[in-house]
Formats: structure tokens, C-alpha cells, sequence
């Protein structure tokens, strides 16, 4: 989604289900290695697969294969593909062909550009709705849309990882869940899960990624929601995005530009998001997820510049700055949020860095 309406998210996971496996991860193609270091860091490919109504829409060019390759020569290990398909469906359900080949090349230029790829199903317009009244709608649309996006996919090796949800909740509700939305919630995890391994080959095995409800750590480690049985195990992977605090990282309204220990104006900062909070709530990812054999994947984290406040820009480095080098020492993966040619790190028309003081930021945090 465009940055100003990106919400922190988070996905929420009971460990004592089946499907999680302990130790490194395996890749079922060559030898066993850790898929965390294998893909830090990543960026997003924001803006634009997902943009509605088209993919154009929201400013950013179709993607390219000298875009991706760009996106590697800069550092980066992996991408995170947000994808909208209810606008390229018919009445039925079914894909257009065209845009599943679309997805399918944009993919092709990313791994063959030594790029892991990361496809979901994005915001998509809100129709993941997690009540009892909208559950049954909702899956079936679900298992069909994963059925058609896995088999389209299915030939690529574990450089393709499918996430089957995006920042799912009740529209305009950012309060936990209620029993009813976690187990809705669940049903989602599983239909999603169920689709893809029902497809076969490849997909019987492919690193599937899962999420859970509307976007907040302590409501997640509250909740407890659970894992959908896998039929192989180490398979699955967690996300999370972080976007704290929201008045300096996404609200353009706000007066807060400042963050962290650098701060000099108390009345443009939030002390209460600052360094100690980042790591207190990464730490609870670590032990709850990764310390137990879970990989993490932070997939969305960014700060948005504000051009009336000039100086928050050293902020915002610090910022972006401290999340990626405080994810990779939790064990989590940091997947940069990146709008694009507009305002975002690389252009995608040319593959020239727009911001390499970001990108330098990034990469230096993100060496162990």
C-alpha cells in the first residue's frame, strides 16, 4: 500500500502446533543453510503490483529486469512482491492469464538476478475480513486465488516464498481480536496453507509465510493464535512489519520529526518508541519465534520524510538505521519499505540509487 496508509503488522502464532521445525532451515534443492542470512536484506517492490486500480496507478513504472539488478548491485538479498489480484479476476474467480504470466515474469527477472522473491496477496481492496459473517466468502476466494497463484508458480526452486495474507483486520478497528477474529484468522492461515500444498511439486516443500491479526506485538504475544499443520516441517515462516512511532514514521500531519538519543527538541519527539523500545519488541519475536527455530521476516519497516522539516532526515536515517541492525541481531530478516521512482531508494525507470545515504544506512546495519 502507499506509505501513508500502511499500518504495523504483525503475525501472530501459537508454537506448540505442528509445522515448526527446529534448527536451520533446509533448502530442498541443495544443502541445508539459514534462510535469515540468506535473504538480509531485502527491500519491497512497493507501489506498484499491488496499486489499484492498475499497476501504473500509483506512479512507479513496470518492473524491469535492470531495476532488479540494480536492487542486488545495491546490497540487497531478496524482495518482497505485494500483489493485487481481485482487479484481474472475473466473475468466477479465475486469474487472467496475462497478469499470472505478468507476475510469473517480474519473479523470473528477480531470482534470475540472485534475488529471493517474496509474492503475497496484498490489501487487494480489504476483502480479507475476519468475521464468522464474512469466513466462508472469504476462504473460498482464498483457496481458489492461492490454487492459481501456486500452480503458476510451482516450477521456481525455495528462491520463491509465498505469503498468503497482508495486515489482515476488521476495516478501521486497531484494538486486539476478539476470539472470533483470531479464529477466522486461523481459518485464513490454513485455507492459505492447505492451497499451496495441495498443488504439489515444488509447492509441497516451498517456504510458505503466515501472519495473523492487525498489526501489534503485545496484542500478538497475547493473543496466541495458532499455526496451520503443515504436511513438512521447518516450512513456515513468520512476519512482521514496524512502523513505531506512527506520528514520526507515517502520520505527514504530525509535528514529530525527530527520534532516538540524537533528539534535541523534546516537543518533536516521542521518547516512548525510541532505541530500548525497538529492542524490547524485537526481543519478545526472538523468544518467542526465533529462539525456539522459527525464521522471522520483518517485512515492511520505513520512515517517511517530511519536506517541511528538513532535518528529520538525519532522524529518519537513524531510524532506518537502528530497525535493521536491531532485526538482524533478533534474527529477523529486514525487508525495507520502498514506494518507488517517486520518493524511494532506487528509480525504477533506470535503476539509478535515489537515496544512497538510505541505502548505505541499511547495508551497514545490516552486516552481522
Amino acid at each position: 500500500m502507499k506509505l501513508s496508509n500502511i499500518g504495523i503488522c504483525i503475525a501472530v502464532i501459537s508454537l506448540s502446533a505442528t509445522g515448526w521445525g527446529k534448527g536451520p532451515v533446509k533448502n530442498n534443492k541443495g544443502p541445508d543453510h539459514n534462510i535469515v542470512e540468506m535473504m538480509s536484506p531485502g527491500i519491497n517492490l512497493g507501489n506498484t503490483l499491488e496499486a489499484i486500480p492498475a499497476e501504473t496507478s500509483w506512479g512507479n513504472p513496470i518492473p524491469t529486469e535492470t531495476y532488479m539488478r540494480a536492487v542486488r548491485k545495491a546490497g540487497f538479498r531478496s524482495i518482497r512482491i505485494p500483489v493485487a489480484w481481485s482487479q484481474y479476476t472475473d466473475a468466477n474467480g479465475a486469474i487472467r492469464t496475462s497478469w499470472l504470466d505478468h507476475i510469473r515474469d517480474v519473479v523470473k527477472m528477480a531470482t534470475k538476478s540472485d534475488l529471493y522473491a517474496m509474492v503475497n496477496v496484498h490489501w487487494d481492496g480489504g476483502w480479507m475480513q475476519p468475521t464468522y459473517a464474512q469466513q466462508d466468502k472469504v476462504n473460498k476466494k482464498l483457496q481458489k486465488f492461492w490454487t492459481q497463484i501456486a500452480a503458476s508458480l510451482q516450477d521456481f526452486d525455495d528462491h520463491v516464498l509465498f505469503a498468503g495474507t497482508n495486515e489482515v483486520g476488521v476495516a478501521g478497528v486497531y484494538s486486539a481480536p476478539t476470539p472470533e477474529n483470531a479464529e477466522v484468522q486461523n481459518s485464513f492461515n490454513r485455507t492459505f496453507v492447505d492451497a499451496v500444498r495441495a498443488t504439489g511439486g515444488n509447492n509441497r516443500s516451498r517456504y510458505l509465510v503466515v501472519q495473523a491479526y492487525n498489526t501489534d506485538i503485545d496484542n500478538a504475544v497475547k493473543v496466541n493464535l495458532t499455526v496451520p499443520k503443515d504436511v513438512v516441517k521447518g516450512r513456515l515462516i513468520m512476519e512482521v512489519h514496524y512502523y513505531s512511532p506512527y506520528d514520526f514514521t507515517l502520520n505527514d500531519k504530525s509535528a514529530i520529526w525527530q527520534w532516538g538519543a540524537a533528539a534535541t527538541n523534546p516537543a518533536a519527539t516521542e521518547t516512548w518508541a525510541n532505541e530500548a523500545y525497538v529492542d524490547t519488541q524485537f526481543q519478545k519475536m526472538k523468544s518467542a519465534f526465533v529462539d525456539r527455530g522459527v525464521p522471522v521476516i520483518l517485512g515492511e519497516y520505513a520512515a517517511g520524510l517530511k519536506q517541511k522539516y528538513p532535518g528529520m532526515n538525519k532522524y529518519r536515517l537513524l531510524w532506518d538505521e537502528y530497525i535493521t541492525r536491531s532485526a538482524v541481531l533478533h534474527g529477523m530478516v529486514p525487508m525495507l519499505w520502498d514506494v518507488g521512482t517517486q520518493s524511494g531508494a532506487i528509480d525504477r525507470n533506470t535503476g539509478k540509487i535515489q537515496d544512497p545515504e538510505l541505502i548505505q544506512s541499511v547495508m551497514t546495519a545490516a552486516k552481522k
